[in-house]
């Protein structure tokens, strides 16, 4: 069954116990938050996890900047749908020997020469190539961000952080995000302060 963005933020509406919208263009409090959230959410909920859908694979040529040898001095830049890469290795696979990398916006520096293996959270928007545990995420996500805006009931706000809690501890527990390798999924985590997941 299709799935729209309408629907999803008709789903957070029903976490927060508010009446479904027409559209999220429709002029009313509910529509013109979930419109403005909606992207934005999306985006940092796929970016957050290594979610196993949302990988892809990509061998990016390499410049040399010229900087000298035993630098980072090869530039690779990275695909037009990624929001953040997950450390290359010299094989391309999760489990293989890491590379010596940094990253500068859209450009990852490193001292292999290319092509570079590397794999990828992809910016995927349309709701029909999502896992469905990352579907119930993000609608308990958007709940969480429009719950004070909308209700003002504090009770609310908790009933949608405990949505997010169950939905996201359901996708680690059926495996939809990716821990193997390096746990590179954790390393993420720890980064941005949350070691909930650092096992």
């Amino acid at each position: 069954m299709a799935i729209t963005p309408l629907d999803i933020a008709n789903m957070a509406l029903a976490v927060l116990d508010e009446a479904p919208i027409d559209s999220l263009d429709q002029d009313v409090k509910a529509a013109r938050l979930l419109n403005l959230h909606f992207d934005l959410t999306r985006e940092a909920e796929l970016a957050k996890h290594a979610w196993v859908f949302a990988i892809l694979s990509a061998s990016v040529p390499g410049s040399d900047t010229g900087s000298g040898g035993c630098t980072l001095n090869v530039a690779y830049e990275l695909p037009a749908d990624c929001l953040r890469p997950l450390p290359p290795t010299h094989n391309g696979e999760p489990d293989g020997v890491p590379v010596s990398w940094r990253q500068e916006a859209g450009i990852i520096y490193s001292d292999r020469p290319g092509p570079l293996a590397i794999r990828y959270i992809a910016n995927l928007t349309d709701p029909n190539d999502w896992d469905a545990l990352f579907t119930e995420v993000l609608v308990a996500a958007l709940a969480v961000k429009i719950a004070h805006p909308l209700t003002h009931k504090a009770g609310m706000i908790d009933i949608a952080r405990s949505a997010y809690d169950r939905a996201l501890d359901a996708a680690f527990s059926a495996n939809a995000i990716q821990r193997g390798g390096r746990a590179y999924t954790a390393s993420w985590a720890i980064q941005r302060g949350d070691s909930r997941y650092a096992r």
